[in-house]
């Protein structure tokens, strides 16, 4: 439902979206700098200690689906509050632990709690926000994106410089303040009633968390266990009187190729955050603190543009926004293809275009996508939508990480000069092609419904 709220009302409303996103990505991020430092403590191996962020992960990303799916049953502010101070409850968790285990739980309670943030997001201006406005209450809440993952690893550096790594936990604390902002100015969303396809829940998770493990493990038997799952959930949806996921949500064609593309550039987009510090740190051999401050510039320009983005597409439409947002990202996969080698000032500047292509591109297409859906279908779509973000990242690390130890390799770029960044340059070019083709598919088959 559009309940609307007045302008200056739902200016204050989405910067404390903004403000939840920016530390609830940054709660993403900030233990990866702690890995050997837990590994060390409670002498766990380094696979026993990458749960610590897989599993937040992995819960994160289902969770937005599930609380996406709630929001068509239940009040939107209730399921924040539930959420906020199950993110809390978990850093107690966390920060007190005394062993790995109680380390885990406690990440594993937050990513629970944390889930209904995004979700949350974006709802929030499909609900709240007529049409006209809807396209910078967007870009509001994006930016909040962009800040959190530029300085994740930063404000983590930063704090783990003076304080102890539990300290990490106390962050989501900061949060509880916006729960009085959320319960006054969140309404009373009308909801559908119903009995919530528990078992249909289940079954998708399943499906995700095992496409998740065996990308990132290997292991062939989790994707055996994730097609058992696909059957099993299949028949559910289609013998259930109220699934989890209705068929029909997927019989919209333009919400269906909505979704494949935003997939695809997501994959395309998390170069930036995968591929940029691995540049920094192999090819100019620049230490972690470094490394995060080069990626400032684009959080900045994220934060001071990302509203404009959205006022763009309120004013001249999604479509005009998305060519402006590809064209940035492409600028930035050339230059970076032709001048990796040469100043690491030039290759943050060039992030700048990057970040603020994709904090573009994510406005567009979610602004895009949410006109795609019925109202009662909304919460679950945009769900999806948001969890298509880390599956495509997720895959996307994994695959880059493969290439990348490629090593040598003949240079494509006949304007690239040096030696030992050809496969990084190789791969930001692939990448410009590739999103040339998805402009043209975008072009072809989605603009006039966007």
């Amino acid at each position: 439902m559009e309940t609307g709220v007045p302008k200056q009302a739902g200016e204050k409303l989405m910067y404390v979206v903004m403000l939840t996103l920016t530390f609830s990505v940054m709660s993403v991020l900030m233990f990866n700098l702690v890995m050997p430092e837990i590994r060390e403590e409670f002498m766990v191996t380094n696979a026993e200690v990458s749960w610590v962020t897989s599993a937040y992960t992995l819960i994160y990303g289902i969770g937005t689906v599930v609380y996406g799916k709630l929001a068509d049953r239940y009040q939107l502010k209730n399921l924040l509050t539930f959420g906020l101070l199950l993110f809390a409850a978990g850093s107690v968790v966390g920060f007190t632990a005394q062993a790995f285990w109680g380390v885990l739980a406690g990440r594993c309670i937050q990513a629970v709690g944390a889930a209904s943030i995004p979700a949350a997001a974006m709802l929030i201006p499909l609900r709240y926000f007529p049409p006209e406005r809807r396209g910078s209450a967007l870009g509001t809440a994006f930016t909040g994106l962009a800040i959190g993952g530029a300085l994740g690893p930063v404000v983590s550096a930063f704090i783990l410089s003076i304080m102890d790594w539990r300290s990490l936990f106390c962050t989501p604390f900061v949060l509880l303040l916006t729960l009085p902002f959320y319960r006054r100015y969140l309404g009373v969303d009308q909801v559908t009633p119903g009995k919530t396809d528990w078992l249909g829940g289940s079954l998708f998770a399943a499906i995700v968390a095992s496409l998740l493990l065996c990308i990132t493990s290997g292991n062939l038997w989790f994707a055996l266990v994730g097609f058992v799952s696909l059957i099993l959930f299949i028949v559910r949806i289609r013998s259930f009187t109220d699934p989890f996921i209705a068929p029909k949500l997927f019989r919209n064609k333009h919400y269906t190729l909505g979704i494949a593309i935003a997939f695809l550039i997501g994959g395309i987009g998390f170069s930036i955050h995968f591929l940029s510090p691995l540049l920094l740190d192999t090819i100019y051999e620049l230490s972690a603190g470094w490394i995060g401050f080069a990626l400032v510039p684009g959080a900045v320009a994220s934060a001071i543009w990302g509203r404009k983005g959205g006022k763009i597409a309120d004013a001249k439409g999604n479509a005009y926004l998305f060519f402006i947002a590809v064209g940035l990202l492409m600028g930035c996969f050339i230059l970076l293809s032709t001048f990796i080698g040469q100043s690491a000032v030039l290759i943050a500047l060039f992030l700048i275009f990057g970040h603020l292509g994709m904090t573009f591109v994510m406005i567009s297409m979610s602004n895009s996508i949410s006109k795609m859906l019925p109202k009662e279908q909304n919460g679950v779509g945009m769900g999806l939508l948001s969890m298509m973000n880390f599956i495509s990242g997720a895959i996307a690390s994994g695959l880059y990480g493969r290439i990348v130890d490629l090593g040598q390799v003949p240079r494509w770029n006949p304007f690239h000069v040096h030696a030992a960044g050809a496969i990084f340059s190789n791969i930001f070019l692939l990448l410009a092609a590739l999103l040339a083709a998805l402009m043209w598919v975008y072009y072809r088959y989605f603009r006039r419904n966007a």
